[in-house]
């Protein structure tokens, strides 16, 4: 994949999880006009288990000179500056969801034909949340407004649908997917259980701002916790940050509660 992507002529750096430093392609194409940033295969640990898998991508356009190589600065930027997002689930069928800020679409595709045909046009998310998707077992090391957000979810309420179902993969893209067709909100916020891991473990460039600029192309929304996702502004490739998505709703009523507690 990184390969391809490296002599295609359109990308002048790679920033991908599998790899410490950002990656350039051949000297004849270092003046190319996009920055990708991937996660190859998001949620490899469960393959020996068959559980869907995915790679996860956002594209920015270059600011510096084409007549030398890519700097940090063209992808150190906030994902509200991508020109497009995406990502490609591999399950009993392998699905491409992209956004280029006009929209989510889906191709699923077909094998009798090579070829991805367009399958779910404009997609958004339901108005009404159905599921939530945590790892609850790290509730003793959660702040209280998190613990909170999740005892909301679980309480009785016509109006709102809840309480909500428990949904959780483990993998991000399929809990993001099952999410966006049917409604729901993924979290995994930070934790203190792992002092080297105070921020969780998602990656900013290449998980947490791809999906939250789906997500508000989808009418969804993706926040640290504290503020929108696509604001954040990153300091390194590799930097981790905590993830709320999903209905628009349900992440601002988790935001509310953590700004509460912080405030205290």
């Amino acid at each position: 994949m990184i390969k391809r992507l490296l002599h295609s002529g359109m990308v002048c750096m790679i920033v991908s999880e599998e790899n410490h430093e950002p990656i350039y392609p051949p000297e004849k194409n270092l003046g190319a006009k996009y920055c990708v940033a991937i996660d190859p295969l998001d949620g490899s640990s469960n393959i020996a288990c068959n559980v869907p898998v995915g790679t996860i991508f956002g594209i920015w356009q270059r600011k510096s000179d084409s007549d030398r190589k890519a700097e940090l600065s063209d992808i150190l930027r906030p994902g509200r500056e991508m020109v497009c997002a995406g990502y490609v689930l591999y399950g009993p069928s392998s699905m491409l969801v992209y956004t280029t800020g006009q929209g989510v679409h889906g191709f699923t595709y077909d094998p009798s034909i090579g070829e991805f045909i367009l399958t779910h046009e404009n997609l958004k998310f339901p108005k009404l949340c159905k599921c939530y998707s945590a790892n609850e077992s790290y509730w003793d090391w959660w702040d209280k407004g998190t613990r909170e957000f999740i005892q909301w979810v679980r309480q009785s309420d016509k109006a709102t649908g809840r309480p909500f179902t428990a949904r959780y993969v483990g993998s991000l893209v399929s809990d993001f997917h099952r999410n966006l067709l049917y409604g729901g909100v993924f979290l995994y916020p930070k934790d203190s259980k792992d002092p080297k891991l105070p921020f969780g473990k998602l990656r900013l460039l290449y998980e947490c701002a791809p999906l939250s600029f789906i997500a508000e192309q989808a009418g969804g929304k993706g926040s640290t916790g504290e503020g929108n996702m696509l604001d954040f502004v990153p300091k390194d490739i590799h930097q981790r940050v905590p993830l709320f998505i999903g209905n628009k709703t349900e992440v601002e009523k988790a935001e509310e509660l953590i700004k509460h507690h912080n405030k205290q």
